[in-house]
């Protein structure tokens, strides 16, 4: 019988250092041959909701699966399906709000980690959201921060967030008048928000810099200017396919210049140690972030382990045997 585990049980389960772990270890998986994916798709009937999925296979991990979800006015609402490798036998469902939320993070924790100087220790954020809580999160795993900066439209929410992470951070976490005072100076940009330009200028970054850009995933909407994508020194990306067909920041600038696209380099690549993140102090690194299916799955795979130890969920039958008939029949 398949595990059903809902947002709650995922939350009891899911800490940042276990998927900070899992999303790296599926990114060595992805650079090996040993884990296959492909790309997010999306269905769409204008004026109304969206449906996204996105599939991965982990030889390693032992399990395939597919994230879909909806989002429309009212929200998202995101299920991973979780299957066996081995058997073709379905394990879970797993409810996947908050994993995709972690999982996000820590991608960018992961690509800090490969890509940022070791010495960094200013992180400016553009965006307040939720994505923005766990990047804050991941990266202060990776880096030892000594402070963040926050820049925000709402001042209310600019302000709460600022308190809520500083104090689950244990660090200085400053509000930000605006986003140029947010990055100058900055080791570690994020930008974390729903915009369709530019909030980045390139003008603002220092030399050394690392940016994660998470926000924009769709063709017409980006977060950096031409500017800032063009002084980076190493672009990478979790996959440069999924790039190519939604990665806006990059789209807008690259166009079809297969020269621009071939330099952009695979996060799963620099983590096996295939390519490297950074050669120099003074260079700009830029990750661009996607989310894509490996990562959901093998987190998932992990939370479905610790969930059997636990006893955590609730068994759902699904093409019980009909002894009657000696045929399998959807429950």
């Amino acid at each position: 019988m398949a595990l059903l585990l809902t947002e709650a049980d995922a939350r009891t389960i899911l800490t940042m250092p276990m998927t900070l772990a899992a999303v790296e270890e599926s990114l060595r998986s992805l650079a090996s041959g040993e884990a296959i994916m492909h790309s997010r798709q999306r269905l769409h009937i204008p004026g109304k909701s969206y449906l996204h999925y996105m599939a991965a296979a982990d030889s390693a991990g032992g399990y395939m699966g597919l994230k879909i979800y909806s989002s429309a006015r009212e929200g998202l609402r995101f299920i991973i399906p979780l299957f066996s490798v081995a058997s073709g036998d379905l394990m879970a469902l797993v409810e996947a709000d908050f994993l995709g939320q972690m999982r996000t993070g820590a991608a960018s924790g992961v690509a800090t980690r490969w890509m940022s100087r070791d010495d960094s220790r200013v992180a400016a954020i553009i965006g307040t959201g939720l994505q923005a809580r766990t990047q804050l999160e991941a990266i202060s795993l990776v880096r030892r921060l000594a402070e963040v900066r926050v820049c925000g439209r709402d001042a209310g929410r600019r302000e709460a967030f600022a308190k809520e992470m500083a104090a689950r951070l244990k660090l200085p976490v400053r509000e930000a008048a605006s986003a140029e005072e947010a990055v100058r100076d900055a080791d570690i940009v994020i930008t974390s928000t729903t915009a369709t330009n530019p909030v980045l200028e390139g003008r603002w970054l220092k030399p050394g810099s690392h940016i994660n850009a998470i926000g924009a995933n769709f063709p017409q909407k980006r977060e950096l200017d031409a500017d800032a994508v063009n002084r980076c020194d190493v672009i990478a990306a979790d996959s440069r396919e999924q790039s190519k067909l939604e990665s806006g920041d990059l789209i807008q600038i690259f166009g079809t210049d297969a020269k621009r696209w071939s330099e952009v380099r695979e996060l799963a690549d620099i983590v096996a140690g295939k390519v490297p993140g950074r050669t120099s102090a003074e260079q700009i690194t830029l990750f661009k972030s996607n989310g894509i299916a490996i990562e959901d799955i093998v987190v998932a795979g992990e939370i479905y382990e610790i969930a059997r130890q636990r006893k955590i969920g609730m068994e759902v039958p699904m093409w019980k045997k009909d002894a009657r008939l000696g045929k399998e029949r959807s429950v």
